[in-house]
């Protein structure tokens, strides 16, 4: 199995073993140089060259790599500080009503529907959550919550607890049979899992930087599809909002004709262009390339695992994705990932599991070298 990046792209993936990304992905170089030099430039020289039009045009570069990650368009694409933030903004803009409903699951990450929890308190509309059976969350039994009362199906395309992947297009038939809209956080998923939304109608995509797009804390972009942009008032608004953001005038308000719309405030910019160059990065090996690799790292990982016995609590058919989670009966997780923290191994716990997720930049020495300090450890504790 040939490694699919190099060590130079990735430059302390060979220092440690790190099978954490569903937690924080290592980030690329490129992008950590992009942020680091923005920072200074603008440390030592101010405005003087992150002028007025440097600043009015900072997410080009973002919304061209994200459209091309997503087969859209540039101006269907928002940038933000974070895909929470981008979120809330959404939610307050559809603002379902009170005879409405939102229908999401009882796992998904609580950012996830915390938003639209807030505008159902203000709104009183109707929060529905599917409730997991045996650590997953049955396709079937969200569509049953579907009704013709449903504003929005809110989901994450994988369930960060236990890797599960939700077939976003069987979810976008059954949510526009109702007239309700498929919004999807794809924060544990895009730059790991291929996502067009020319095949897949979804109506609206949030995504953080910090995970499987080897990006940093304090970005985060957002799609949505111009039929539903055009409908909407943002819920969140800044100087940025107006149409020309420079035309400092505090009278009126235009939005742009695209998803600028809900781009509402100053943020660390340099977080932007450096996610902006994780992006490219990851346009150039190819999604496609990203996701089987991964997959055959967790397929060795899942052999390995079982030949110690190991419990596997993800999903182990087509729903699942390079996430991977498991217990050893008898064994106590968290003392199974001190110890291996202690051997410079990296992993997080969920529940009772030991939760592994392989990316890009791991190899097959990584699983190795994690399935035998766990071997060695379990003997001992």
């Amino acid at each position: 199995m040939k490694n699919i990046v190099s060590n130079k792209d990735f430059p302390s993936s060979k220092n440690f073993t790190y099978l954490n990304t569903a937690n924080v992905g290592l980030m690329l170089n490129k992008a950590e140089k992009e942020i680091n030099d923005w920072v200074k430039d603008l440390a030592t020289n101010g405005s003087n060259n992150f002028n007025e039009i440097a600043e009015e045009d900072v997410f080009s570069s973002l919304h061209n790599s994200a459209a091309k990650l997503l087969n859209a368009s540039p101006s269907d694409i928002a940038a933000g500080s974070s895909a929470t933030e981008l979120l809330s903004s959404l939610a307050w803009a559809i603002m379902p009503s009170k005879d409405q409903n939102i229908v999401s699951t009882n796992i998904v990450f609580p950012s996830t529907v915390y938003p639209w929890m807030r505008v159902a308190s203000s709104t009183e509309s109707e929060i529905r959550l599917v409730k997991e059976k045996n650590n997953f969350i049955s396709s079937q039994d969200i569509i049953d919550l579907i009704d013709n009362n449903t504003s929005v199906v809110c989901i994450s395309h994988v369930e960060y607890s236990n890797g599960q992947v939700f077939d976003l297009g069987l979810l976008s038939k059954a949510a526009h049979k109702h007239n309700a809209l498929l919004i999807v956080d794809a924060t544990q998923s895009a730059g790991a899992i291929p996502i067009d939304v020319k095949q897949t109608p979804i109506d609206a995509i949030v995504c953080g930087a910090y995970k499987w797009l080897c990006g940093p804390f304090g970005a985060a972009f957002m799609y949505v599809t111009p039929e539903l942009s055009e409908k909407l008032e943002p819920g969140l608004v800044g100087f940025r909002s107006h149409k020309k953001m420079w035309e400092l005038d505090a009278s009126r308000i235009v939005y742009p004709d695209s998803a600028k719309k809900f781009e509402f405030s100053t943020m660390a910019f340099g977080c932007a262009l450096g996610l902006s160059k994780s992006i490219n990065f990851l346009n150039k090996v190819g999604v496609n390339n990203i996701f089987k690799y991964n997959r055959e790292l967790a397929d060795i990982l899942i052999d390995k695992l079982r030949s110690q016995s190991a419990c596997i609590t993800s999903p182990l058919d087509n729903s699942r994705s390079s996430i991977i989670t498991a217990y050893y009966k008898d064994k106590d997780s968290n003392k199974i990932i001190e110890h291996l923290k202690n051997r410079n191994v990296y992993v997080s716990k969920r529940g009772k599991a030991i939760r592994f997720s392989p990316h890009l930049y791991n190899t097959i020495d990584d699983i190795d070298n994690a399935v035998e300090q766990i071997d060695s450890i379990i003997t001992k504790i």
